[in-house]
């Protein structure tokens, strides 16, 4: 059973920062895209970044872009998001993603799902 393992979410006020941490298998790492996707109350779930089975390469959404930051680190097989310049809005339920294509952030591509995690940004 593919697990992802989300950690780093909290209460932040604005113009700050988090890093988002998600942890899985070492297949799963090696062998999947993986993506971050967030999804506020009564809203549908956005891709926010994205970054490919190597690490050569990464996609980010729109509303995230020069403010967000994806990484992995291949010893720990775990996926990073540094957040930073939080903004009200960037408040949602944040989830971790192995992603089976590349560059699309569609949510209907994702074969795996972490639990989510929390990021509530106060103003």
């Amino acid at each position: 059973q593919v697990q992802l393992v989300e950690s780093g979410g909290g209460l932040v006020q604005a113009g700050g920062s988090l890093r988002l941490a998600c942890a899985t298998s070492t297949r799963t790492f090696n062998s999947y895209h993986m993506s971050w996707f967030r999804q506020a109350p009564g809203k549908e779930r956005e891709f926010v970044a994205q970054i490919s089975w190597s690490g050569s390469s990464t996609y980010y959404g729109d509303s995230v872009k020069g403010r967000f930051t994806i990484s992995k680190d291949n010893a720990k097989n775990t996926v990073y998001l540094q957040m930073n310049s939080l903004k009200p809005e960037d408040t949602a339920v944040y989830y971790c993603a192995a992603d089976s294509n590349w560059g699309r952030g569609s949510s209907n591509d994702v074969r795996y799902w972490g639990q989510g995690t929390q990021v509530t940004v106060s103003s």
